[in-house]
């Protein structure tokens, strides 16, 4: 393939990544990675479960989930701002639980990478995030 050829489909690989990222709600410096998603016995409900790494002085927008959010930060320090309540923060070890349809926010304050560990009973179905302006 022609060097100029290569170059250019790289880059639109690239432009097509970041755009598909913000599509999907992840913005730059932030990356997803599902591990498990199975039926419940609860009828129309689902458990999830995915990683969520951040990079330094990164941050997810304000955003809600169609059911519970089990939060455990596996390495670094993750701000948790739920809507109505104070932020809180939490290092390697410490969870967080986010009711139902409860709009909050996620950001590495740190200049190290952080990660979290997120379960979510939901509703079957539903779009897993929807970011809320």
């Amino acid at each position: 393939m022609l060097p100029k050829l290569k170059l250019v489909i790289a880059a639109a690989t690239l432009v097509g990544s970041s755009m598909l990222c913000a599509q999907a709600g992840r913005p730059p410096g932030t990356t997803r990675v599902d591990l498990q998603r199975h039926d419940l016995s609860i009828a129309g409900r689902e458990a999830v479960q995915l990683r969520v790494d951040f990079a330094p002085r990164s941050s997810f927008p304000r955003h809600k989930h169609p059911g519970e959010e089990i939060i455990y930060v596996i390495e670094g320090t993750i701000e948790y701002q739920l809507d109505g309540q104070v932020p809180v923060t939490l290092k390697a070890g410490e969870v967080l639980f986010v009711p139902d349809g409860v709009i909050h926010t996620a950001r590495n304050p740190g200049d190290v990478p952080a990660a979290e560990l997120g379960t979510y009973v939901v509703e079957k179905g539903m779009p897993l995030t929807e970011i809320v302006g």
